[in-house]
C-alpha cells in the first residue's frame, strides 16, 4: 500500500482527513497530515514532514498532497522527492484525496500520481454549465 501524507498551511490536511473519514465510514490506514505554521522555522518543519512519511511510509512509497504550487508545504515537501518512493502532487482536494485513497493498493507509486492528477482536473466544474446540460463549461 502506498502511504499519504497531506501537508497543508495550517489544518486543512487535517479538515480533509476528517471529511474523507465521514464520507468513507472509517479512518484509512497510512494517512496523516502535517501543519505546517509559517512562524515555525524551517529545519523544524522539515522534520515534522520527514516524521510524518515514517508514519505513513507504506511498502509502495509514499504520496505527499500539497495545498497549492509554491507555497511553503510544498516548497518542503519537494525536498523529500526520491524517485519511485515519494512523489508530490500540489492542489490537494477532498475528491483528489478520496480517489487517492481508494485506488493506492491498486498501483505502483508513479501511475497513482498520474491517474491522482488527471481526475483532480476532472474534479472541478461549473455548476451552471453543468445544470445547463453543458460538458465541463463549454
Amino acid at each position: 500500500m502506498i502511504g499519504i501524507l497531506i501537508v497543508t498551511h495550517e489544518k486543512l490536511g487535517d479538515a480533509l482527513i476528517e471529511a474523507a473519514q465521514f464520507i468513507l465510514g472509517s479512518k484509512p490506514e497510512k494517512l496523516a497530515a502535517v501543519s505546517i505554521d509559517l512562524n515555525e522555522n524551517a529545519d523544524k518543519l522539515r522534520k515534522k514532514i520527514a516524521d510524518g512519511i515514517k508514519t505513513v511510509k507504506g511498502e509502495n512509497g509514499v504520496l505527499i498532497l500539497t495545498d497549492m504550487f509554491g507555497g511553503s508545504p510544498s516548497n518542503l515537501s519537494y525536498s523529500f522527492l526520491e524517485e519511485g518512493q515519494v512523489e508530490v502532487l500540489s492542489g490537494v482536494n477532498l475528491p483528489i484525496l478520496i480517489k487517492a485513497i481508494r485506488i493506492r493498493q491498486d498501483m505502483p507509486l508513479a501511475d497513482l500520481i498520474l491517474t491522482v492528477e488527471a481526475f483532480g482536473k476532472k474534479s472541478i466544474s461549473i455548476a451552471s454549465s453543468i445544470l445547463k446540460g453543458n460538458k465541463r463549461g463549454e
